[in-house]
């Protein structure tokens, strides 16, 4: 008896049939971008209309231009990335957009302060960000003609990794006067009106290296000695690695003063490997190696100082922070009191003063927004990151190749790990750190960053959605499971 003809493999079935075409969603995009303008418009309106009782004359000035730019960035979307998810540039937009309106808003209210008459249409952080606004978009774009295909970046993943590791380390060996602000040296300052945060820049080097790197490892990384409590752990001898990224954050832990940016560092590296072994124990070693390092680091601050010093205070100011209300606890007693009067409703749009809480430009927006739009707004905004963190990990289970699934699934932790950090520390949930809230906080680095972030998550997400024989590059590898989120997932 003989065997049936084997079948030709097929590792992944046709999206797309004869007389069908797959919608692209643009269109859906389109409207969705329109709505966030609108309501980026109705909020500059109310701000102004809260602060002077009428619109001023420059009040259309700002959404007009903040419309023209996204519409002319989803214009780009259509012929770079046709097929990307047609709902992450609407939600990022609206945040950039009330970012902006927010720091105009900050602007406006410090001029009637000074003068009561109307207020200038050009000038201010406002603008400043709406500049910024321009650059990112202009660079995010650029990256997307450069990368066509996101797997070129794996050809170059030592020499992003090695470059991202001199970018963390770059301002922790420059004096203090070229790097620190607010005690953190995280910065790289070129005389008083420029400065540039290359973290933000690092940790998307580092990514692409973690997912280049864990899955050419994963198999080794994915072996278990030993089973306790019913989760199996690793060999001793495959800690390496995590060993080296906690030793790394530590490092900038100690060195940079900034607890926010090393559990950046080794939350995203943490994760992405469980998300390419599917092990739990990855997740416990990290936690435990996380707190066990920051216990250290403040047991050491309190008994010899040192580069401990500011550590050891900040954990001091979240433990307590009405111990010395007017000195080191003022910046958290004022994002408290700024949250607690904004109550469930805000006290509405242009009627706080926001301008009580210092950084609230970039540490405290988040505070200052909770002011006046209270706490049913701010969970709002935080459903706006949600969406955009889902969406990047829908592209993460639908790409077909192992790479994009690791990047994107860490790209959208990554994005979702700095807002729980920011607004942990504004909220004393943990101590405050240097994070600036992704697209809402003023600074040219961060928004740059953030939406370089965006322009990856929407390739990995136009390769995902892209059906066979569309054009573009190919969705190689096989299908490939991602632990927690789906296994073999086509679209």
């Amino acid at each position: 008896m003989t065997a049936p003809p084997a079948q030709p493999a097929t590792p992944y079935p046709p999206t797309a049939t004869a007389g069908f075409r797959t919608p692209t969603r643009r269109n859906s995009e389109l409207f969705l971008l329109l709505l966030a303008m609108g309501l980026v418009t109705a909020y500059s309106a109310a701000v102004e209309i809260g602060l002077t009782g009428k619109v001023t004359g420059g009040f259309w000035i700002p959404p007009l231009l903040l419309t023209i730019v996204f519409l002319a960035a989803h214009v780009m979307l259509r012929f770079l990335v046709p097929y990307a998810d047609p709902a992450i540039l609407p939600a990022v937009a609206l945040l950039n957009g009330l970012g902006v309106a927010f720091l105009r808003r900050l602007d406006l209210g410090r001029a009637l302060a000074g003068q009561h008459g109307n207020f200038p249409a050009f000038g201010g952080d406002g603008f400043r960000q709406l500049a910024w606004t321009v650059a990112s978009l202009l660079v995010a774009t650029g990256a997307l003609i450069l990368i066509k295909d996101h797997r070129a970046l794996s050809r170059y993943a030592y020499t992003l990794g090695l470059t991202g590791i001199v970018l963390v380390m770059l301002p922790a060996v420059l004096p203090a006067s070229l790097s620190e602000v607010n005690g953190a040296k995280l910065w790289i300052r070129f005389g008083t009106v420029f400065q540039i945060q290359p973290g933000e820049f690092a940790k998307l080097l580092l990514l692409s290296f973690f997912a280049y790197y864990l899955v050419r490892k994963r198999e080794v990384l994915s072996l278990a000695s030993r089973r306790v409590l019913g989760i199996e752990f690793p060999r001793g001898r495959d800690l390496g690695p995590v060993v080296a990224v906690w030793l790394l954050s530590l490092m900038v832990l100690v060195f940079e003063k900034d607890l926010g940016t090393s559990l950046m560092y080794f939350g995203m590296f943490v994760v992405t490997l469980y998300i390419a072994t599917e092990r739990v124990s990855w997740l416990i070693i990290g936690l435990v190696l996380f707190f066990g390092g920051a216990f250290l680091a403040y047991v050491l601050g309190g008994r010899i100082g040192g580069p401990f010093a500011n550590f050891y205070e900040r954990v001091g100011v979240w433990l307590d922070p009405f111990a010395d209300p007017n000195a080191t606890g003022y910046q958290l007693v004022q994002s408290l009191l700024g949250l607690g009067t904004g109550g469930l409703f805000g006290s509405g749009p242009g009627h706080g003063h926001p301008g009580q809480i210092p950084e609230v430009r970039t540490d405290f927006i988040f505070a200052g927004l909770g002011e006046e739009i209270g706490l049913f707004g701010l969970t709002a905004l935080l459903v706006v990151y949600l969406v955009i963190v889902e969406r990047g990990l829908r592209a993460a289970i639908a790409v077909r190749d192992s790479f994009g699934k690791l990047l994107a699934g860490g790209l959208a932790f990554t994005l979702g790990l700095q807002v729980f950090v920011i607004v942990g520390g504004v909220t004393k949930l943990i101590p405050l750190t240097g994070q600036t809230t992704p697209f809402l906080s003023a600074g040219g680095s961060s928004l740059m960053a953030n939406w370089l972030l965006v322009a990856m998550l929407l390739r990995i997400s136009d390769a995902s959605r892209r059906p066979v024989g569309a054009g573009g590059p190919a969705p190689g590898g096989g299908p490939v499971k991602l632990a927690g989120l789906a296994t073999e997932v086509v679209r």
